[in-house]
């Protein structure tokens, strides 16, 4: 298993040589993610990180996807093992195996993104998504109808829960009544599943709809979609093209300029494992409304997310403040 997966690292998106030597001196940087890259969301934002660190920087990359834990731990070890300086493991998941791998290969940087500590050359990058799924929130509870909402969510992780709470608490704000309904999927890859929630959650009278699904949300937008009066959020990318009707605005994750931030640091041998958390106030984590649905946003309920969103950066004095990319 450890040779076909090597060579599945070799056969990804790799710029230069794939080699066993692990005293390069190559500058090189390898991504696992859990999941596909073709889900508009997650995994979709790693990817394009991984590509602004190629461009931008002008290093050999390399991507692999690895969906059980023992597969992410073995990619994991397969990257750090060929002498690569950095790997993300993108993912609260990935915590534990990069501790162990770390334990291994001192020399790699290991990245774990909504990671949980620090832990010998291992870092996570934390991302605040609550902070814009709480605006997303009070567009909703604005913007009901029926005063119920509903969360689809992959795997009930923390960063998700948490991301389901403050869009409640967004919500519960603009409208105390509100009734908040969620489901939790246990995948983050079946679109089938995701409509079918979608679905049940449409006939128990929700209108408003938030995810943190990765691939299988995107089976909620097709649900959506097909309702006359529904209308949802995206997650982690700005997402309003999957339903340029239906999309009110997305809770955003810019990773690319996460990754590079991280990338160049490390390229220039300054990079200390640290935590690194990114809130509203990074610029990293944004609520991006859709623009061409701006205008059916009430201008008061506009006003009250605009003076929400500066009340939360004004309170925050303790995040990572990402520098631009370059």
């Amino acid at each position: 298993m450890m040779r076909l997966l090597a060579t599945t690292i070799c056969a990804a998106l790799v710029l230069g040589s794939c080699t066993k030597d692990n005293q390069t001196s190559e500058f090189r940087v390898g991504l696992v993610t859990p999941g596909s890259i073709a889900d508009a969301a997650w995994n979709s934002g790693a990817f394009a990180g991984l590509q602004q660190i190629r461009d931008s920087l002008g290093v050999a990359v390399s991507h692999v996807e690895a969906r059980t834990p023992a597969e992410q731990e073995e990619a994991l070890r397969t990257y750090a093992a060929q002498g690569y300086s950095l790997v993300f493991g993108h993912g609260f998941e990935f915590q534990g195996s990069a501790e162990r791998v770390s334990q291994q290969f001192p020399a790699t940087i290991f990245v774990v993104t909504s990671g949980e500590r620090v832990a010998r050359n291992v870092s996570p990058l934390i991302f605040r998504l609550h902070e814009a799924s709480y605006l997303a929130g009070m567009v909703a509870g604005g913007m009901s109808r029926t005063g119920t909402i509903a969360f689809v969510g992959g795997i009930e992780l923390p960063p998700i829960k948490l991301a389901e709470d403050a869009w409640v608490a967004g919500a519960r704000r603009m409208n105390p009544a509100i009734v908040p309904r969620s489901t939790y999927l246990n995948t983050f890859d079946d679109v089938a599943a995701g409509r079918e929630a979608a679905l049940a959650l449409l006939q128990a009278g929700a209108d408003m709809f938030h995810h943190n699904a990765d691939q299988a949300a995107l089976g909620t937008f097709q649900a959506v979609k097909e309702s006359p009066a529904a209308f949802i959020f995206g997650a982690n990318l700005d997402q309003s093209s999957l339903a340029p009707e239906r999309v009110l605005g997305s809770a955003v994750i810019d990773l690319p300029r996460a990754f590079l931030t991280v990338a160049r640091e490390a390229k220039a041998g300054g990079f200390v494992p640290k935590v690194e958390s990114f809130g509203l106030r990074s610029g990293v984590i944004r609520y991006d409304p859709n623009p061409a649905l701006l205008a059916t946003v009430p201008a008061p309920l506009q006003a009250a997310v605009s003076a929400a969103r500066d009340s939360i950066i004004a309170a925050d004095t303790g995040a990572t403040a990402a520098r631009p990319a370059q």
